[in-house]
């Protein structure tokens, strides 16, 4: 001992409180001081202890600001090629009306040849525009791919690629936004199939009866069979990526599946503690970040429920079930209903057995 006591001896109740309260607050300072430091610094995650931050991912994801470095250029000037007409596209989803009136107008009046022909020349445009839509889908399928081999390729891990390259990130984060504003937007619209059924019905009509088909060389069989499955799901931009998704998995076997899911996790992660930490929160500039940032975290967790051979909800899951749910309830309830509701239903995982009770009666 340091006072020469002996280690036979026993020292005194009083001296044994008191060494360790001198201990407790010697740690208390320590983890005080390394909070303080890791919150100055701006990093983000989780904020337990010194050694939690140093392992875990502890980067700020700058969803504003961030700008490509050289090493990202090519894929993100590819990326955002698409990205530049997502706005239109929703733009046009939004302002979509469909020809219900004038599909109505000619069922029930199947011998009035100007109805026929009033609800045809409705739909044609319309359907120009759906074909518009999915052909998007497509690029933007192709961007995804992009991203992923840009963001779970070797030596970095995927933590380091979302550090390293947030423009990338970014531009992940902006196609799963895009996704679940445009699924959001196509449920509330049941004008969209009803158009694309008549269309198809009058078109067969047509060709059985020899009637050359204005539109016919747009929308040709084959697209329109591609078109017809995509518009018959609920959510088909979501069904779009989860399937590229998996497909990059499956075609990149020299690539460990955690290269993908961790990216994802983590990304889900980035958004549930910038949500849930009034530090982090109040650095948005931008009002809509918060729902940006909520359609992410949403987005990612059900591509990893889709890619994970267990999914989102087990308890081996790298995503904190609870605390998104919980970020998500705390919102406006009528602001985030939708992406509740992409939870409860688009995911694949949410009632398998190994789902906590705890998880699925918060969903409920």
């Amino acid at each position: 001992m340091p006072d020469g006591t002996p280690w036979s001896s026993s020292p005194p109740l009083q001296s044994t409180i008191f060494g360790l309260f001198l201990l407790i607050k010697e740690n208390f300072l320590f983890s005080h001081s390394c909070l303080g430091r890791y919150l100055n610094m701006g990093n983000l995650l989780k904020v337990l202890t010194c050694t939690d931050l140093e392992q875990g991912p502890n980067f700020f994801l700058d969803f504003e600001n961030a700008q490509p470095t050289e090493s990202e250029k090519e894929i993100y000037n590819q990326v955002n090629v698409v990205l530049k007409d997502a706005e239109g596209i929703l733009e046009d989803l939004q302002s979509y009306r469909g020809a219900g009136h004038e599909i109505r107008e000619a069922i029930q009046h199947p011998n009035d040849e100007k109805l026929q022909e009033k609800a045809w020349g409705a739909v044609v445009p319309l359907v120009g525009k759906l074909k518009k839509f999915y052909e998007f889908s497509q690029r933007l399928e192709a961007g995804l791919r992009g991203l992923l081999g840009a963001l779970t390729s070797t030596p970095y891990s995927p933590t380091q690629h979302l550090e390293r390259e947030q423009a990338l990130a970014k531009q992940f984060a902006e196609i799963l936004h895009f996704t679940l504003r445009f699924d959001e937007l196509k449920m509330t619209n049941p004008a969209i199939q009803n158009d694309f059924s008549y269309y198809r019905r009058t078109l067969s009509r047509m060709r059985i009866n020899n009637v050359p088909a204005e539109g016919e060389n747009e929308v040709n069989n084959e697209l329109a069979n591609r078109m017809s499955l995509f518009y018959a799901e609920a959510t088909p931009m979501l069904k779009t990526l989860s399937d590229a998704t998996t497909k990059f998995v499956s075609e990149n076997k020299n690539l460990p599946i955690e290269n993908t899911t961790d990216c994802l996790s983590t990304m889900a992660s980035v958004c549930r503690v910038m949500l849930e930490t009034p530090e982090y929160r109040s650095r948005f500039t931008n009002e809509e970040t918060v729902s940006f940032c909520l359609r992410v975290m949403v987005g990612v967790i059900i591509l990893y429920d889709h890619v994970h051979p267990v999914g989102a909800f087990a308890k081996t899951s790298k995503i904190d079930m609870k605390g998104c749910i919980k970020v998500l309830k705390d919102q406006p309830p009528n602001s985030v209903e939708g992406l509740l509701n992409a939870l409860r239903y688009t995911t694949k995982h949410l009632n398998d057995e190994t789902t906590s009770k705890q998880i699925k009666s918060m969903l409920q």
